[in-house]
């Protein structure tokens, strides 16, 4: 005989680690049984105001490089603060993301949080990742066809200033990358500004060791070849980026490894059949989890969820359904 519990455990069948899940008082009159959806990263106000910082730093040095480029009639120095707009866009797009999951972290129209800001963000910089390392690829390529007037000095002087600027900028996004890249509790919107950072000191350094031995070897090839392999290592870069964002996004499974030892649970330890098992990411360091199951014997949601919580303090949003039904075997 089947008995359905699932009414009574899906009303207590929510609830959010890290104390996410305390009651509000709601002017509906449902008090205890209204929930709050904050799903922020931890760290999520020092990662904005780094990002913020390294956007205005990264803007600074492109005015300053468009400026003297016109000043000074340097074509080197004018292309390269136009390339560095990109980046300045990227970061400022990540605190930008940043901001708005902040201020929208307790607006009742994003069902799941607003934890999902710093993905979306991501998946749109990694395309602009994507878009410069096929302009580099194009212009190299178009360099070793036709072979241009390299001014060796100038460009040799503004790639070091341009890299030891990325190096500044990167020990200011560093701690806030690292310190959500363990684990599952990555920031993708971090990672992503983290990125168009090394992206441009790696570019600086090839650049540096091909613009030096032009200028004194004369090995001209090698500053085409050079973009060439920058492009490569930026794409991979943005392909990897894309593909883990737009995983968030679509709500995929969060963590195959994870829903297994779940499932583990549940029907090893418990007993129960998973008819139903839903994992997705909320945002950095929260899942969501929607299961179904089976119990040959009377439980309760509370009983399942202090069994999850204790080997996975992740899932922040659990929803539980229990039928009850003692002839299954």
């Amino acid at each position: 005989m089947v008995h359905d519990h699932a009414l009574h455990d899906h009303k207590h069948g929510h609830d959010h680690a890290h104390d996410h899940g305390h009651a509000q008082d709601d002017p509906h009159g449902h008090g205890i049984w209204t929930r709050d959806h904050i799903f922020l990263g931890a760290g999520h106000s020092r990662a904005e105001t780094r990002a913020r910082l390294a956007a205005i730093l990264t803007a600074v040095f492109m005015v300053v490089e468009i400026v003297c480029g016109i000043a000074y009639g340097s074509m080197a120095l004018l292309a390269d603060g136009v390339h560095m707009a990109t980046h300045v866009g990227a970061l400022g797009l990540a605190a930008g993301a940043y901001w708005l999951a902040r201020r929208h972290a307790g607006n009742a129209r994003f069902t799941f949080g607003s934890g999902k800001f710093g993905d979306l963000a991501a998946f749109a910089s990694a395309i602009v990742l994507g878009l410069t390392a096929l302009a580099v690829a194009g212009e190299s390529v178009q360099r070793l066809i036709t072979p241009g007037d390299v001014r060796y000095g100038d460009a040799l002087l503004i790639a070091i200033i341009g890299l030891l600027v990325n190096l500044v900028t990167a020990v200011i996004l560093k701690d806030s990358h690292h310190g959500h890249d363990h684990g599952h509790r990555h920031d993708n919107n971090m990672r992503a500004a983290y990125l168009h950072v090394l992206a441009d000191a790696a570019t600086s350094v090839l650049a540096i060791v091909a613009l030096a031995a032009g200028y004194y070897f004369g090995l001209a090839m090698l500053d085409p070849i050079s973009g060439l392999v920058g492009a490569l290592v930026i794409g991979a870069w943005s392909y990897g980026l894309i593909r883990d964002s737009a995983m968030v996004l679509l709500d995929a499974d969060a963590d195959p490894e994870m829903s297994r030892d779940i499932r583990k649970t549940l029907e090893g330890e418990l007993g129960a059949r998973v008819a139903d098992l839903h994992l997705w990411r909320l945002g950095p360091g929260h899942h969501g989890l929607i299961v179904s199951l089976v119990s040959p014997g009377a439980t309760s949601a509370e009983t399942i969820k202090t069994a999850l919580r204790r080997r996975h303090p992740d899932l922040s949003h659990v929803t539980v359904e229990v039928a009850v039904c003692a002839d299954c075997t």
